[in-house]
């Protein structure tokens, strides 16, 4: 059973859930400790009191906040977990909407909410078929490590899962990293779309979907604990790396995606339209008024 993080309930109008919380990842990196490289022994992070140039121990540490250089403001965790939040002790449901809604940028961790035993049984039931039948996902607020945060509901396999979410102002405003406008021929969107019909797929299960990086850290460390020479890397792939026909790489590109599935590796028509589908230009976009600059939001 994975650990509990956080214990607390998910409030649905009158309707009251315990839940535990519990991370629905798992993390399989391989993990280095820092090392002095003449000794090989560890190097540790000392904690040291600037004023009295002396190491200090955990119960000595606390939080506070910088006013100025000269004034800082001490936060106990214990003020922290008095603060009058309707949050504290409950993920509260605010608004339910069609999961297409929800911009992928601001989902972040997933964690798994388990019924805190047989009294939450039926309003867990209730809800989780609710957001079943319905076809849509909670928006809810919550309060942990010090702060309220966004958070968004939705099932997986039987289970209610809840993932953070970043409030509209944790957003940066991606306009300034837009290229300057180039035109683009209908062939070329055409090449563009027989590409990800070629590479389209159902699932996500397949060598193309491991962690190769974590295996060859893996080998690298067996060969260095044997005394053997690690795999040599490989060969890098010929060509000048610039683009030199678009056209002309996507048919390449097809060709090489047709032949990785077993498909007729002859040469891929891309510049034929298909029936019924046209690609159509785009409006030029409008200039957007700069946005006045956000104050920063007080942590909770």
């Amino acid at each position: 059973m994975p650990r509990t993080i956080w214990s607390g309930a998910i409030s649905f109008g009158l309707v009251t859930v315990p839940i535990h919380v519990v991370s629905a990842t798992e993390d399989h990196s391989i993990h280095f400790h820092r090392v002095h490289l003449e000794d090989m022994a560890r190097v540790r992070t000392r904690k040291v009191c600037e004023l009295e140039d002396r190491e200090v121990s955990s119960d000595e540490i606390g939080k506070g906040y910088e006013i100025s250089r000269d004034h800082v403001v001490p936060i106990s965790d214990q003020e922290l977990r008095d603060l009058p939040l309707p949050t504290a002790k409950a993920i509260e449901i605010t608004a339910f909407m069609p999961w297409e809604a929800i911009d992928p940028i601001r989902i972040g961790d997933g964690y798994y909410l388990a019924p805190d035993g047989q009294v939450a049984a039926k309003p867990y039931k209730l809800l989780r078929q609710a957001l079943e039948r319905s076809s849509r996902v909670a928006v809810a607020r919550y309060a942990w490590s010090g702060r309220e945060r966004l958070g968004l509901l939705r099932v997986r396999e039987e289970v209610i899962v809840l993932h953070a979410m970043r409030w509209p102002d944790e957003i940066r405003d991606p306009s300034e990293l837009l290229p300057q406008p180039v035109e683009l021929s209908d062939e070329e969107i055409e090449g563009a779309l027989a590409l990800m019909d070629t590479m389209t797929r159902d699932d996500l299960e397949g060598p193309e979907f491991r962690d190769t990086y974590t295996e060859a850290v893996a080998e690298l460390i067996a060969a260095k604990r044997e005394h053997r020479e690690p795999p040599a890397a490989p060969e890098p792939a010929e060509g000048s790396g610039q683009l030199v026909d678009l056209m002309a790489a996507l048919q390449e590109s097809v060709s090489k995606a047709q032949a990785s599935r077993g498909e007729d590796d002859g040469p891929a028509d891309v510049h034929e339209m298909p029936a019924g589908r046209t690609a159509k230009k785009k409006p030029a976009r409008k200039a957007t008024a700069k946005k006045p600059a956000r104050k920063p939001r007080k942590s909770a």
